[in-house]
C-alpha cells in the first residue's frame, strides 16, 4: 500500500486526500488551521456568506419598484434597512467552523488519518520515498513516511511595511469577520477581485465605501465591458472610486483611519481593507533543501499534472500562484493524487475553469477572452447581449448585465464567453459544458431554454452567432 503525506487541509490537500483513499493509499493530513484550510475558515465561505446577506440587502433596497413596501408595527412606511454587523459575522463564522466540522468529520470516517500541527518536508524526499515531520502545538515531533507528499498549504493577505493591520480598524480580508460595530465609511484599497467583492458588500450593507485603485478602472484582470458595467453599478449606488490611485500608506489616529496616496491626497475614513494579493506559503517548508523549485514570488513551480521538480513531491492550490480558486485547488489535488497512484488522469485544461466574481452585480468567465480575440492571440466571434432585453430580467428589474459568447469563425464551436448580472456564477455553467464538450453556437441555441428564464439570453446570442 502507497503511503501518502497531505501538508495543507484546504480544498486542494482534503480533496487529494479523498481520491487518494479511494485508489487505495494509505492517507495522512498534517493541518495546521482547521480542516478546509483559509478557503472555507478566513477566505470563500466567510466572504460569500456576507456577501449574500449583502445580496439580500440589495433586493431589498430594490422592492419598492416591484410594489413591495415595508411598514412598522404602527403601520407607519418603514424608511430604511440596517445591517447588525455583529450578528452577520458572528453566523459567518459559525458557519465556517461547521463546514470545516463537517470535511473533518468526512475524512476521519473513511479512515484518513489528521495530525493537527504543521508539516515540513524531511530527508529522503524522492523515488524511494521519504518523510514528513509533523510539529504539534505543543512542540512535540512525529515523522511520517511517505511514499508520496502533496504540498497544499495556501497563500496570504500581502501587507506592506508602510501598511500593517491592526485587526481592528486597518484589516486584510482575513480579518474583517471580527468586526462588531457598522463601519461609518469602509476604505477599500485594491481593486482586484478580493478589492471589488469586499467593496461591493459593504456598499450594499449601507456602508459609505471609497475604493482606491492604482489601474485604470476596476478588475483590471477581468473583461473591459464587465469591469466598465459594474463600475457604473457601484458609483451610481454611491461608492467613490478613485482610479489611478495608488497607494502610500495606512495609519490610524484612534478611531480614524487615513490612506495616505503616492501624489499626496488622503482618504479618512473609519475602516480600511488591504487587498494588496497573495503571498505563497512556501516558507520553512524544507522545499528546496528537497529541490522544489520556487519562482521568483516563492510560488511552487508545478506542470500539468501537479508535479514539481522533486521526484515524488506534488503541490496544488494558491501555494502554486496562477488561477487562485478553491476549484483550481481541489482539481489539482485529485490530479496529483490520480497520477501518482496510477489512476487515468487528464492534465488540467486553463481554458475550462470557470471563475466568479462575487461583485453586485456578479461576472461570472471562462474560456478564451474578448482581450484575446482583440489582440489577435486568437481569431474568434463574439457576441454580446445586454439582459435588459430579456423578459425575465424585466420582470425581476433587472437593467445592468450581459451575457457575450466566443466562438471559432467557420465551426462555430463556443471557446468563451462571459455573464455579467445576478447569480452569474449559475448561468456561466451551460457555457462552460459547451466550452469543455466542443459544442458549437447551433447545438447551444437548439437546446430547450425555460420560458421566460435568464439562460434564454445564452441560446439567443448563440443564435445571433449562427453560421450561414
Amino acid at each position: 500500500m502507497s503511503s501518502v503525506v497531505i501538508i495543507g487541509g484546504g480544498p486542494g490537500g482534503y480533496e487529494a486526500a479523498l481520491v487518494a483513499n479511494q485508489l487505495g493509499a494509505d492517507v495522512t493530513v498534517v493541518d495546521r488551521d482547521g480542516l478546509g484550510g483559509s478557503a472555507v475558515l478566513t477566505d470563500c465561505v466567510p466572504s460569500k456568506t456576507l456577501i449574500a446577506t449583502a445580496e439580500v440587502m440589495t433586493d431589498m433596497s430594490s422592492a419598492a419598484e416591484l410594489g413591495i413596501n415595508f411598514h412598522d408595527a404602527q403601520g407607519d412606511t418603514a424608511t430604511g434597512i440596517r445591517v447588525d454587523l455583529a450578528k452577520v459575522n458572528a453566523r459567518v463564522k459559525a458557519l465556517a467552523n461547521a463546514q470545516s466540522a463537517d470535511i473533518e468529520d468526512r475524512l476521519t470516517r473513511r479512515g484518513i488519518r489528521i495530525v493537527k500541527g504543521v508539516g515540513r518536508l524531511g530527508k529522503g524526499e524522492g523515488r524511494g520515498g521519504g518523510e514528513v515531520v509533523a510539529t504539534r502545538p505543543n512542540g512535540t515531533e512525529e515523522s511520517i513516511h511517505a511514499d508520496a507528499v502533496l504540498v497544499a498549504t495556501g497563500a496570504h493577505p500581502r501587507v506592506l511595511p508602510t501598511a500593517q493591520p491592526d485587526g481592528e480598524r486597518i484589516l486584510t480580508w482575513e480579518q474583517v469577520y471580527d468586526l462588531t460595530e457598522t463601519p461609518s465609511h469602509m476604505i477599500v484599497v485594491g481593486s482586484g477581485v478580493t478589492g471589488a467583492e469586499f467593496a461591493s458588500a459593504y456598499l450594499a450593507l449601507g456602508v459609505p465605501v471609497t475604493l482606491v485603485s492604482s489601474r485604470d478602472r476596476v478588475l483590471p484582470g477581468e473583461d473591459a465591458d464587465a469591469a466598465t458595467v459594474l463600475e457604473d453599478v457601484l458609483e451610481r449606488r454611491g461608492m467613490t472610486i478613485l482610479g489611478r490611485s495608488r497607494m502610500q500608506s495606512v495609519t490610524r489616529d484612534g478611531d480614524t483611519v487615513t490612506v495616505t496616496l503616492t501624489d499626496g491626497r488622503t482618504v479618512t475614513g473609519s475602516h480600511c481593507i488591504l487587498a494588496l494579493g497573495s503571498i505563497a506559503n512556501s516558507a520553512g517548508l524544507g522545499l528546496e533543501e528537497a529541490g522544489v523549485q520556487l519562482d521568483d514570488g516563492g510560488f511552487i513551480r508545478v506542470d500539468k499534472v501537479s508535479r514539481t521538480t522533486a521526484p515524488g513531491v506534488y503541490a496544488a492550490g494558491d501555494c502554486t500562484g496562477g488561477f487562485m480558486l478553491a476549484s483550481t485547488a481541489a482539481m489539482a489535488g485529485r490530479i496529483a493524487m490520480r497520477h501518482f497512484l496510477g489512476d487515468a488522469v487528464q492534465p488540467m485544461d486553463l481554458k475550462q475553469i470557470a471563475s466568479n466574481v462575487f461583485t453586485s452585480p456578479e461576472i461570472a468567465t471562462v474560456g478564451w477572452s474578448q482581450a484575446a480575440v482583440d489582440s489577435g492571440e486568437i481569431q474568434a466571434d463574439v457576441v454580446k447581449l445586454d439582459l435588459r432585453g430579456n423578459p425575465r430580467a424585466k420582470m425581476q428589474g433587472i437593467r445592468d448585465g450581459f451575457v457575450k459568447l466566443v466562438a471559432r469563425p467557420g465551426t462555430g464551436v463556443v471557446i468563451g464567453g462571459v455573464v455579467v448580472g445576478p447569480r452569474a456564477s449559475e448561468l456561466i455553467h451551460p457555457i462552460t459544458l459547451a466550452v469543455a464538450a466542443n459544442l458549437t453556437v447551433d447545438q447551444v441555441a437548439n437546446a430547450f431554454t425555460v420560458y421566460p428564464s435568464l439562460s434564454g439570453s445564452v441560446a439567443e446570442a448563440a443564435r445571433r452567432l449562427h453560421q450561414v
